[in-house]
């Protein structure tokens, strides 16, 4: 599922890249939420088993995923029309990768410590080089 979530994230940079240029970077960042929250809402009312009683008992913080969401759209349709998917989409994992494995060991956001050793310092070193390659 996380491999194919991974395509279908360069698939969706790509048209909204595609619509920002059309409609202007806001009005396509606002349509793909609004189509999002439509689509969200049918998966609701078709397949919803939580409980929206629960709102209150929400760390702060887990509702900043919005407007985190927001930023990420727009960036992603800024960012890919001027350096292309390949490049766009380099950037994007380096930084997910660097920012997963800080939340990671330093258990941030109510997550599980999960120690960064030196197999996973090398992988990201791979990584980086592997990104350079790319980049050039």
């Amino acid at each position: 599922m996380a491999a194919v979530s991974g395509s279908l994230m360069a698939i969706q940079g790509t048209f909204n890249s595609v619509l920002g240029k059309v409609i202007g970077l806001l009005e396509g960042t606002f349509s793909v939420h609004l189509l999002g929250t439509i689509t969200a809402g049918l998966l609701l009312l078709c397949f919803g088993n939580g409980s929206f009683a629960k709102f209150s008992s929400v760390p702060w913080f887990a509702w900043l995923g919005g407007p985190i969401g927001v930023a990420i759209i727009f960036g992603v349709a800024y960012s890919i029309p001027r350096l292309g998917v390949g490049v766009a989409t380099t950037a994007i994992i380096g930084a997910q990768l660097l920012t997963a494995y800080l939340i990671d060991h330093f258990g941030l956001f109510g997550m599980e410590h999960i120690t960064f050793g030196l197999y996973k310092f090398l992988g990201i070193v791979l990584i980086v080089i592997g990104s350079k390659m790319l980049l050039n």
